[in-house]
């Protein structure tokens, strides 16, 4: 459970830290990019050396761990789209709705099975999470409005909701997948920090061509946020890889438990710091997915 807990806080710190940023008027492309290479830089710390080398590159993971990378910068560039473009609860839907993908895959590639509690649950959770992302219309109009006014001059805008949400599942779907046939304690570090080197190349190359093309500067206040978010990033991955390992539980009902102790501890915290008004129907919602979450942990056995 200590795994568990310390992957719902990291996480998220992490959305909160994006959040604070905005204060600052920092890069959010810079700032995950340098957050890639500070997660490197720590899981080198944590397996005592860099580890990646020409025998790990013919690995079976480590073509997974690429992968991974190009879901990390895909993902966070269309959150951060969505968020602009649309709106935050449209964003916040569609990412935390992803956790039905890996628990349909987890029953048709693992066979694991969903009797009717755990399904009642993972009905509440999706539904918990709308109500939890609800914002009433009055107290966003203006925002809205200016969003949606900017995003006719964008062709895929009303496609990127439906692209966070298969991203986001299919990233946990594929840690999921790794986890259960590739990563032993041995390889867990060098798997993770292979995912992240690949998202800052990536990373790097896009920034390098916008900074060519004039879109992008360097700030001192770019590389120092990322370093502050890429700390508790590296673990906060770290601990998801680590629960899943040892979860005395199904996919199933691990990963969504996962998602929705986030939505919950950052609906609290997001009110606590940023003293975000919270409605009837949001307390709803959190209330709510506490009891999903206990019904689909715990439905199979009642």
């Amino acid at each position: 459970m200590l795994y568990l807990l310390g992957s719902i806080v990291l996480t998220s710190y992490l959305t909160l830290a994006i959040k604070a940023c905005e204060r600052y008027q920092v890069s959010i492309f810079q700032v995950i990019l340098f957050n890639y290479f500070t997660c490197v830089v720590t899981g080198s710390f944590v397996n005592g050396g860099f580890p990646i080398n020409a025998s790990v590159t013919g690995t079976p993971w480590f073509r997974w761990a690429c992968l991974m990378g190009v879901f990390f910068v895909s993902i966070f560039n269309t959150l951060g789209a969505t968020t602009q473009k649309i709106g935050v609860a449209v964003a916040s839907v569609a990412n935390k709705l992803s956790l039905i993908i890996p628990v349909v895959l987890s029953v048709y590639l693992y066979g694991e099975s969903i009797r009717i509690w755990k399904g009642i649950g993972v009905g509440l959770a999706l539904l918990a999470v709308v109500l939890t992302c609800y914002r009433n219309k009055a107290a966003s109009s203006e925002v809205n409005d200016n969003k949606q006014q900017a995003s006719h001059r964008y062709s895929l805008v009303p496609f990127l909701p439906l692209i966070l949400f298969i991203g986001s599942g299919l990233l946990d779907a594929l840690i999921n997948h790794v986890q259960k046939n590739y990563v032993t304690e041995e390889n867990s570090n060098a798997y993770l920090i292979s995912g992240f080197l690949s998202a800052a190349t990536i990373g790097s190359c896009i920034l390098l061509i916008q900074y060519l093309r004039g879109k992008q500067v360097f700030a001192w206040k770019n590389l120092l946020a990322g370093i502050i978010i890429g700390v508790p990033n590296y673990f906060s991955i770290w601990c998801l890889v680590r629960f899943l390992k040892i979860s005395p539980w199904q996919s199933s009902a691990s990963i969504p438990m996962n998602n929705m102790g986030i939505v919950l501890f950052s609906a609290v915290a997001a009110w606590l710091l940023f003293r975000e008004r919270l409605s009837k129907i949001n307390w709803a919602g959190i209330v709510l997915s506490m009891v999903s979450i206990w019904l689909i942990a715990f439905g199979d056995s009642l």
